[in-house]
């Protein structure tokens, strides 16, 4: 006899699952997009991470589109590939996660014009062995995008 039930009404958790995930396209990977963003971007310093992000127009279509992002550690920071490849992991893990808020935000402040794109990079600054826990990633990144919200809407009421 078959469960009458869906997935929805069995696991709660699944209906919420879409919204933490993190595909390919939002990856920022254009040269020219990376280059602008560090010539012409803004710079926010938290204790083990810095964020760079710069608000341009959108190259495809006239919709706004979720923040493409990158994720950075230099070899001057951490030498071993092994090491960089963890703490890239975890950036990209507490960015999964702390996703929905900032999109939430972006939708109630209506900061942002029709055909304008965020991109962001998280660039990794602590030296030494020692790697921060998931939980202290999590916590970072989230005062880093609502730092970086908070001077967004500054910037435009200035404007």
């Amino acid at each position: 006899m078959r469960c009458r039930c869906n997935k929805q009404t069995l696991f709660p958790v699944l209906s919420d699952r879409h919204s933490h995930r993190l595909p390919r396209h939002e990856i920022l990977r254009k040269k020219g997009l990376i280059s602008l963003l560090f010539t012409g971007g803004k710079s926010l310093k938290g204790n083990f991470l810095r964020l760079v992000y710069l608000s341009h127009d959108a190259v495809r279509g006239g919709f706004a589109s979720p923040p493409s992002v990158m994720f950075a550690v230099s070899k001057k920071t951490l030498p071993a590939a092994v090491m960089r490849n963890r703490v890239k992991r975890l950036m990209r893990e507490a960015y999964r996660l702390e996703k929905p808020m900032l999109l939430s935000r972006l939708e109630d402040t209506g900061d942002r014009k029709a055909g304008e794109a965020l991109s962001i990079v998280f660039l990794y600054t602590r030296r030494g062995s020692h790697i921060p826990s998931l939980p202290d990633f999590r916590r970072e990144m989230n005062s880093a995008l609502r730092e970086m919200l908070l001077k967004a809407v500054s910037d435009r009421e200035r404007e």
